[in-house]
C-alpha cells in the first residue's frame, strides 16, 4: 500500500510538471517565427532544461560525479524559472483574454505582432534569468538575527544561555563547500554556549554528502555545552540511519524523542519528525509523553522540526519551542501559502504562553535561490528566572 501511494503520488507530480513545461514551451514555441532556425534550437535547449533535474537524479544513483552534479543544478535553476515564467506568461495571457473585451494592448503592438512576440519572448527570458540569479546570490548571504528571550517562573543554575539556532541546512549536491565553512565560521565567531540544528541538516541521500565531504566542515561547530540536532523530513526522505549516522560522527549529537538535562540549568527535548511514520513503521512519541522526561522544576526548550500544533506543545508544558521546515516559502509568492499553513510561518510569537521561533533556515530545496526571504543563523540569549 505504501509503494503503491508513493507511485500515485509522484506520478501526479510528473503530469503536472509535465504539463506546466508544456505550457512554457507551447508560449514560447508561438512567439518565433514559423521556419526560423531559432525553433531548433528553442526546442532542443527546452528538452534539455525541462529533463536535466530528473536526469541528473537518476545518473547520481548510479554515478557520483560532475556530470550528475551539472544536470542537478542546471535543473533545480530551471525549477525556479519555471515558477515564475508561469507567473510572467499567466499575466501576459490575462491581459489578452481582457483584451478581447475591453480594447488595452496597443493597436501598433498588434499591427506588427511578430516583432511585439520577439520583444516579449525575449525580455521575459531576461527578467526571470535576472530573478533567478538575485535570488542564487542572495543565498550567499546569511544575516545573523539576535533576539533576547526571557523564560520565567521556573529554577535553573545559569542566569543565561547564548545559543546558536540552524535549520535547514540541507547539505547534498547543491551546497558549497565554501557556503559551508563560511557559515561553521559565522556560528562560531558568536560564542555560542549551545549550538542547535532543528532538523533538515541533509538535504536527503547522505552519498553527495560522503562524496564531497561535508560533514568536515560541520564537524568545527563547537560550543561549550554542545552541538544537538534533531531529525527533519529530509533526514527521513534519504535514509534515517545512514543520516543519523553520518551526522553522530561529525560530532552532532541527536535528540530523537528524548530529553536531555543541560547543565542543571534547562532540558532540551527533541522530537522525532512528523515523516517516522510516512517513511518507517514506527510512531513519534506524544509531545506530552516526550516532556514527561523532564521531571525536575526547570525551564523545556523543544526542538520540533514542523511547527504543527504549537497549542499542543505549550499545553504540555514547553517553554519555548524552535522549529524551521517552513523556510518561509523560500520563494515569493509561496510565503503565502506557509503564512496560511503555520500558526508562525517565520520568526518570533508567542502561543499560549508559550515562546517560538521558527526558522526560515539558512539553506534552500529545490531551487537554490531565495526570493522574498533571507537565509539566517539565529542568536538566541535566554534568560533564566532564578
Amino acid at each position: 500500500m505504501r509503494t503503491l501511494t508513493f507511485f500515485i503520488f509522484f506520478g501526479i507530480v510528473f503530469i503536472i510538471y509535465a504539463l506546466v513545461n508544456y505550457y512554457i514551451f507551447i508560449r514560447g514555441w508561438q512567439s518565433l517565427p514559423p521556419g526560423s532556425r531559432w525553433r531548433s534550437i528553442y526546442l532542443g535547449f527546452f528538452i534539455f532544461l525541462s529533463l536535466s533535474y530528473i536526469a541528473g537524479r537518476v545518473l547520481e544513483n548510479f554515478w557520483l560525479g560532475q556530470p550528475a552534479t551539472f544536470l542537478i543544478w542546471t535543473g533545480s535553476f530551471w525549477l525556479g524559472a519555471i515558477l515564475y515564467f508561469v507567473i510572467v506568461l499567466g499575466v501576459i495571457d490575462l491581459v489578452r483574454l481582457i483584451n478581447t473585451s475591453l480594447p488595452v494592448i496597443p493597436a501598433s503592438w498588434l499591427n506588427d505582432i511578430v516583432k511585439t512576440r520577439m520583444v516579449l519572448f525575449t525580455v521575459t527570458i531576461a527578467a526571470v534569468f535576472l530573478t533567478i540569479m538575485a535570488g542564487h546570490i542572495n543565498t550567499w548571504y546569511p544575516r545573523i538575527n539576535r533576539l533576547e528571550v526571557n523564560l520565567e517562573g521556573k529554577n535553573s543554575e545559569m542566569n543565561s544561555a547564548r545559543m546558536v539556532l540552524v535549520s535547514d541546512i540541507h547539505l547534498g549536491t547543491l551546497t558549497s563547500k565554501h557556503r559551508i565553512r563560511k557559515m561553521v565560521e559565522r556560528i562560531n565567531s558568536l560564542e555560542p554556549d549551545i549550538i542547535l540544528l532543528a532538523g533538515d541538516i541533509l538535504d536527503e541521500d547522505v552519498g553527495p554528502v560522503i562524496y564531497r565531504d561535508l560533514g568536515r566542515s560541520i564537524n568545527d561547530l563547537s560550543a561549550p555545552l554542545g552541538v544537538y540536532g534533531i531529525t527533519g523530513n529530509h533526514e527521513y526522505i534519504g535514509g534515517v540511519d545512514e543520516a543519523t549516522d553520518y551526522l553522530t560522527t561529525h560530532g552532532i549529537t541527536l535528540i530523537r524523542d528524548s530529553v536531555i538535562k543541560i547543565n542543571n540549568s534547562f532540558y532540551l527535548a527533541g522530537r522525532e519528525d512528523l515523516a517516522i511514520s510516512q517513511f518507517t513503521e514506527k510512531t513519534r512519541k506524544s509531545v506530552e509523553e516526550l516532556l514527561e522526561m523532564a521531571v525536575d522544576d526547570l525551564p523545556v526548550i523543544l526542538l520540533d522540526h514542523q511547527p504543527f500544533n504549537l497549542d499542543r506543545s505549550a499545553a504540555a508544558g514547553a517553554d519555548f519551542q524552535m522549529s524551521g521546515h517552513t523556510h518561509h516559502g523560500q520563494i515569493w509568492p509561496i510565503n503565502f501559502i506557509t503564512r496560511a499553513i503555520y500558526t508562525i510561518s517565520r520568526g518570533f510569537g508567542e502561543v499560549d504562553g508559550m515562546k517560538v521561533y521558527v526558522s526560515n533556515g539558512v539553506g534552500t530545496w529545490g531551487p537554490p535561490i531565495r526570493i522574498g526571504t533571507r537565509p539566517e543563523i539565529v542568536f538566541i540569549k535566554v534568560n533564566f528566572n532564578n
